[in-house]
């Protein structure tokens, strides 16, 4: 027990440094009116405001606890991994099992931890944990093997964790209005959540990376309808991934995904999920003191893809490199961008591009939303770390609605949040809707 707290106190006390020294908003859009100073900010008539979350405002009590439905109680929202907006009325999100309820503390208490320094209290900055350390899986592998692992590191399941309620669906009012229990056993790892647009039966995606699959289900999840890769076998041809990231849709209907945390390639199928392509070949090794690969098309961590919908450039955050490269839609390489600050350089987990080619990332230095050019200059960037209703600790899901809801999906935080327009704000700074096709 002393040397949990000793690692409690140390992440949190690391956690609190980084909240101090993180800046909430670098933006550069600027209005102003006569006679009165350029302004940057989200809404240019506002006075005194910080801009914390942007243009947007946190909807409060959105989505309503998990612990609300029956049966979960004792349990709330796991490590957010991703989130699809199908409308304000179906919000697809997907998470890492479920975590236990933590009681609230009295007014100005917590838990004295005087093992782990003197006048030290649980939680330290307002942060009670973090999901995605407290959340499986587990063990990729068992010991010695390539057989499925365990999350036996995690604790015990029903008491440290819960898995279960992994795919869930939820409305407007934050009520979830669906449980997909049927395929929580099905799942390891659930990364990512997509719907095409191009495809008018509105079918979901879920990328699974420790089962190295893509399982396709119908729109209602009774039924999976395809699996894509060869599930708990890993490989690097047409048929098997190594830990697939992030997905994304080119206009023709055809799809990209980042094969990822062990391969280092970009794969393409049509629009009727047949292997077409793939590209990277493994970068140097980029680990503490290494240099970062500069070459074109070789990766290191290939986390996140974006497709622009006029020019169908490929966006792909090469992770490991902390940098962006751009390709044609068949794998030829445009150019690139470093994401450099100072010599730790940025952590980006997504690289994605809405339906007006605005470029967004999510930094988990900063724990920053920014807005980029095509060309990767920073436009805007809000943000920061803490427990407070807007905060962003760990997003590694965006999605925006047909009412220009923006939803950040977290595993730092755990679960999921909804953010409407602040009125009066700056359209350019904010997250535009997706690409509409097949369906509105």
């Amino acid at each position: 027990m002393q040397q949990r707290w000793k690692l409690i106190g140390l992440a949190l006390g690391l956690l609190s440094l980084a909240y101090v020294t993180t800046p909430w908003q670098q933006p550069v859009l600027a209005q102003a009116g006569r006679g009165a100073a350029p302004s940057a900010a989200a809404v240019p008539s506002d006075i005194g405001v910080l801009d914390p979350t942007g243009p947007y405002q946190v909807v409060a009590g959105w989505p309503k606890d998990l612990s609300t439905t029956p049966g979960n109680e004792k349990w709330t929202f796991g490590a957010g991994q991703g989130v699809f907006a199908e409308s304000p009325d179906r919000v697809y999100y997907i998470q890492r099992g479920s975590l236990p309820v933590i009681p609230p503390q009295g007014r100005g208490g917590g838990i004295p931890a005087p093992n782990v320094a003197p006048n030290l209290s649980f939680p330290v900055a307002n942060l009670w944990r973090n999901a995605t350390n407290a959340s499986p899986p587990g063990a990729l592998f068992k010991p010695g093997t390539e057989e499925a692992g365990d999350d036996s590191d995690r604790g015990k399941n029903g008491v440290d964790f819960l898995w279960a309620n992994c795919i869930l669906v939820i409305n407007r009012a934050g009520d979830i209005i669906e449980n997909w229990t049927q395929w929580d056993k099905m799942l390891r790892r659930p990364h990512s959540v997509y719907i095409s647009p191009y495809d008018a039966e509105k079918n979901v995606y879920i990328v699974d990376d420790y089962r190295h699959s893509v399982f396709k289900f119908s729109n209602d999840g009774k039924r999976l309808l395809k699996t894509i890769g060869t599930p708990n076998v890993h490989g690097s041809d047409s048929t098997h991934f190594y830990r697939p990231t992030f997905m994304a849709f080119n206009t023709d209907g055809s799809w990209y995904i980042t094969d990822g945390y062990a391969n280092t390639r970009v794969v393409k199928f049509d629009k009727n999920d047949n292997y077409a392509t793939a590209w990277g070949e493994r970068g140097t090794n980029a680990g503490p003191g290494a240099k970062p690969e500069t070459r074109p098309n070789y990766f290191n961590n290939v986390h996140g893809v974006g497709v622009d919908p006029v020019t169908k450039q490929v966006y792909v955050n090469d992770r490991g490199n902390r940098r962006i490269q751009v390709f044609d839609e068949n794998g030829k390489f445009i150019r690139l961008w470093n994401m450099q600050a100072g010599a730790s350089g940025l952590d980006l987990h997504f690289v994605y591009l809405d339906g007006d080619r605005k470029v967004w990332v999510f930094d988990q230095v900063t724990q920053q939303l920014a807005q980029l050019d095509r060309e990767g200059h920073l436009l805007n960037a809000w943000g920061g770390l803490g427990a407070w209703p807007g905060a962003l600790f760990g997003v590694h899901g965006i999605s925006v609605d047909q009412e220009n809801n923006l939803y950040l999906a977290a595993v730092g935080r755990g679960g999921v949040q909804k953010f409407a327009p602040r009125p009066g704000a700056n359209p350019a700074q904010m997250v535009g809707k997706p690409v509409y096709s097949a369906w509105k």
